[in-house]
């Protein structure tokens, strides 16, 4: 590589600023976190907003062979969350695929976004999107809906079918941001927050310290993990249990954990409540 290239890929380097939370600001964001790293198979519609309003676009948690983005023969257009790489700006690689998406032509595909270009205004999701309209989200047992209905796979695409539905755990939708997932012999609840990390971890703490920090017998607190900027608390569930039981539970910690959130502003912890909080920041744990 001669100087002049090199020079030329150092600068890139630079202006690739990592973003912590990618999805600020977006009503979606939650959704959005979930269906990137851990819900395996759902898509939802993409509130856009500008002149492109008027047209469809389907946001899916992974594409093909990973694609960044693709439309399909009958012409509906896809971007995926869960690609093959990334920059430090993840809002503005998704942001990227969608525009492309919305000029490309039935049959092509976008296997990987642009990650190296300079910014520019106007192309990251909350540039795109209604800012405050959420996912209405979509969890599908397979991936059958990446061929039109009717349609058989053929060559790589079925290879790549094949492996995911292979690979799929079974995944349930309970709440905005609320998935109830069967992970092998283990059930959990994974709820993504779009909260302050430290004021969320205070709530949690008040509900530990008086004993509500469950959602019934048979389960209890296991700890929580790190993604895009938000904490993600988990729940151990009964595995034996249908994912609908959990649904009214689910609702019945979140009104308690909106309860705690509110009192934290008259009310700080006091030192139980503290001693708990010390105890889950001492039970994170990475996804991967």
């Amino acid at each position: 590589m001669g100087k002049a290239a090199r020079k030329k890929e150092r600068k890139e380097k630079v202006r690739d600023v990592f973003v912590g939370r990618p999805f600020e600001g977006l009503a979606a964001e939650p959704e959005l976190i979930a269906m990137r790293e851990f819900v395996p198979s759902a898509t939802a519609t993409l509130p856009l907003a500008g002149e492109h309003s008027d047209r469809t676009v389907t946001i899916a948690s992974v594409l093909p062979m990973a694609a960044a983005a693709f439309v399909r023969g009958d012409g509906e257009v896809y971007v995926g969350l869960q690609v093959q790489t990334r920059s430090g700006d993840i809002s503005r690689d998704l942001g990227r695929a969608l525009s492309w998406a919305l000029t490309a032509q039935p049959g092509q595909v976008l296997s990987v976004a642009d990650t190296r270009s300079p910014s520019q205004p106007g192309e990251r999701l909350q540039d795109l999107l209604d800012p405050s309209a959420d996912l209405d989200v979509q969890v599908h047992e397979d991936f059958s809906w990446w061929l039109p209905e009717g349609e058989e796979p053929t060559g790589e695409v079925a290879m790549s079918l094949q492996r995911a539905n292979e690979a799929i755990m079974p995944t349930e939708r309970l709440e905005s941001g609320a998935y109830w997932v069967l992970a092998g012999e283990k059930a959990h609840l994974r709820w993504v927050w779009p909260a302050e990390e430290n004021r969320l971890m205070q709530a949690l703490a008040r509900l530990s310290a008086a004993g509500t920090l469950t959602l019934g017998e048979e389960t209890k607190f296991a700890g929580s993990f790190r993604a895009h900027g938000l904490l993600v608390p988990v729940w151990d569930l009964d595995p034996e249990a249908h994912s609908r039981e959990w649904i009214e539970p689910a609702k019945a910690l979140g009104t308690r954990l909106q309860e705690a959130f509110a009192s934290l502003d008259d009310t700080p912890l006091d030192a139980a409540e503290r001693r708990a909080r010390d105890g889950l920041i001492g039970r994170q744990f990475t996804l991967r």
